[in-house]
Order: structure tokens, then C-alpha cells, then sequence
């Protein structure tokens, strides 16, 4: 499937603020939007540029998709079936981003970026109640346990994780066991559990046109 591959500096710089799409490092003098502080392309260009309510729109659909590492076509699908569902879309649709595994593997810690956490998904690395999984996509469930495979509790990765994790937070709806590097969904999130990174009402706009 086609992802982004560029610089993702760029994606901050493009929204406006910082995504924190390379973890740590974003609290370093590293930090894209730090050190350029304006929206990619042609500075004379950007100086002038004013959103209309659409582009308002567009980019806090946008925002919300280069955080949560998802392509057009599926955070759509994770849009309209958030639609379909009794409750609030935008309470939905935030509870149905965070309980992505790759979302989840990041919360618990073992990753410092969202793209990493999905790369140690990808590789096998990890397993779902017991059953080695590849797919970060896949939407974990209440009581659902997130361990290690067996093989890579003896990688670097795993070792230098173990040393680290004592410094992790938690949100309050996961449990870890910092000495097996278990994890498990304790509860579902909810909205106030969340810590929202978009403004829903815009979204909702932006697809009810």
C-alpha cells in the first residue's frame, strides 16, 4: 500500500504546529518547526495565502491523518463508520483511531513514534492475545493482551525498551507489566481519556459537503 515517505518535518510545518511524528526528537533543537518555523514552498507565496472555511477544513482532516499515519481511502472508511455508529461522529471517530494497534503499541511505550510502532507490527515483532500479528491496523478490543514475541525479547531493541520503560506514562484505560513488557486494554477509551490532537466539528464538515 502507498504511504508518505517523505520528510515529515514537512507535514508539521505544512499544519502549522508540531505533529510529533518523530517522537522525541521533537522536544530537541532538531525539531523541524523549530528551526523553520512556515509552511513549505515558496516563503513569498505562504505570506499571502489566506484559508477560506474549506482549507480550514482540508487541513484539519489532513492533521488528523498525518498523526494517526493513515492514507485518504481508510481514514474515510474509519469516518463514515464512525457516522453509522450510535453517539457523537467525532467522539467516535477519535475512540476508533486510538484503538489501532499500532496507536496502542505507541501509548504502552514501546515505540517512540507512531511509525515505529507500526514498523515493530510489520516485522512480527509483537503479538495479539498470544497470536504473532503483522497488520497495525487491526482494532484491539477491551481485556485484548499486546506482548512480545519470544525471539525478539532478545533483540538490542528489547533490551534497551526494558531499561527505558520505567520513565513511560500511561493513558488510564491500558496496563503494562513493566518486567514482562505485557501489556493489556484494561477498558475502552473514552473521549475524555483522549487527548484530542484535531478539532472534530471541522472533519465532520469537511466529508458533509
Amino acid at each position: 500500500m502507498a504511504r508518505y515517505v517523505g520528510p515529515v518535518c514537512r507535514l508539521c510545518r505544512r499544519s502549522g504546529e508540531k505533529l510529533m511524528l518523530k517522537g522525541d526528537r521533537c522536544f530537541t533543537p532538531k525539531c523541524g518547526i523549530d528551526r523553520r518555523n512556515r509552511a513549505p514552498g515558496s516563503q513569498k507565496s505562504a505570506r499571502f495565502r489566506r484559508l477560506s472555511d474549506r482549507g480550514v477544513q482540508l487541513r484539519e482532516k489532513q492533521k488528523t491523518r498525518y498523526v494517526y499515519g493513515m492514507l485518504e481511502r481508510q481514514f474515510r472508511r474509519f469516518f463514515e463508520t464512525s457516522v453509522k455508529r450510535e453517539g457523537i461522529t467525532t467522539d467516535n471517530l477519535i475512540v476508533m483511531l486510538e484503538r489501532r494497534l499500532d496507536n496502542v503499541v505507541l501509548r504502552l511505550g514501546f515505540a517512540d513514534s507512531l511509525s515505529q510502532a507500526r514498523q515493530l507490527v510489520q516485522h512480527g515483532h509483537l503479538m495479539l492475545n498470544g497470536r504473532r500479528t503483522d497488520v497495525p491496523s487491526i482494532t484491539v478490543k477491551e481485556d485484548d493482551v499486546i506482548s512480545w514475541r519470544e525471539g525478539s525479547t532478545k533483540t538490542e531493541y528489547y533490551k534497551n525498551l526494558a531499561k527505558t520503560i520505567e520513565s513511560k506514562t500511561l493513558p488510564t484505560w491500558l496496563k503494562l507489566d513493566k518486567q514482562t513488557l505485557t501489556g493489556q486494554v484494561i477498558s475502552l477509551p473514552t473521549p475524555e481519556e483522549i487527548e484530542a490532537k484535531f478539532v472534530g466539528k471541522n472533519i465532520v464538515e469537511y466529508y458533509s459537503r
